[in-house]
């Protein structure tokens, strides 16, 4: 009887604090879908991580599933929200080029698990992402800021005509994301510590320097 009364308790304490208690979870489902997957992530675990009760899971997210994609909109989120704090718009066109090459570059260095988020959800053909109408909402300023940048570019002649947003923003993600996706084999067969320091500052200016040389005049 005590047991009981003392988890209602921790529920009813739960409930009133909504916001800390849904970003608990987020942080707690983030690392465990990152580690094991949506398939292999357990919700009584992330619960126990989140220092919740089980069924504030569902009373926030619906399922296992709603709590896969809130997190993924989540890690999206706050990579825009870094490139919005870039105030790219304000920047003459090849700094703001700059800026958006390294802050994804560096992104990806500082969060792996971004990138362990996104090959689980290609592995379930995005069929989380697909249907999110907010995350086609974030995407889309930014490719529209990418594709005013490069006009912008075009008109002092600092960089070449007929570039493509959506395929310039594909590039810079990859050139990034191959790099720190691949880190473990790439070391092993190149007989290089690419994770070492020294090896991501030099990888980082080859992107920034790559990206520039391709959109030059």
């Amino acid at each position: 009887m005590a047991a009981r009364r003392r988890v209602l308790g921790e529920t009813s304490r739960q409930r009133r604090d909504p916001e800390a208690t849904r970003a608990a979870l987020l942080a707690a489902a983030r690392r465990e879908f990152a580690a094991k997957g949506l398939a292999g992530a357990r919700v009584e675990e992330i619960a126990a991580i989140a220092g919740v009760n089980k069924q504030l899971v569902y009373h926030h997210f619906g399922s296992k599933d709603e709590l896969y994609l809130a997190v993924l909109e989540e890690v999206y989120a706050e990579i825009r929200e870094r490139e919005k704090e870039l105030r790219l718009g304000d920047l003459p066109p090849r700094e703001a080029m700059v800026q958006l090459v390294s802050a994804s570059f560096d992104y990806l260095a500082e969060h792996p698990d971004f990138i362990a988020l996104l090959n689980d959800e290609n592995r379930h053909q995005a069929a989380h992402v697909r249907v999110s109408s907010r995350l086609h909402a974030m995407n889309s300023p930014l490719i529209a800021l990418i594709a005013e940048t490069l006009e912008k570019g075009e008109r002092e002649g600092v960089f070449r005509k007929g570039v493509d947003s959506v395929d310039l923003y594909i590039s810079i993600a990859g050139l990034s994301y191959f790099y720190f996706s691949n880190l473990r084999t790439l070391s092993a067969i190149f007989g290089v510590d690419l994770a070492a320091p020294d090896s991501v500052a030099s990888r980082r200016r080859h992107v920034v320097d790559f990206v520039l040389n391709a959109i030059r005049p």
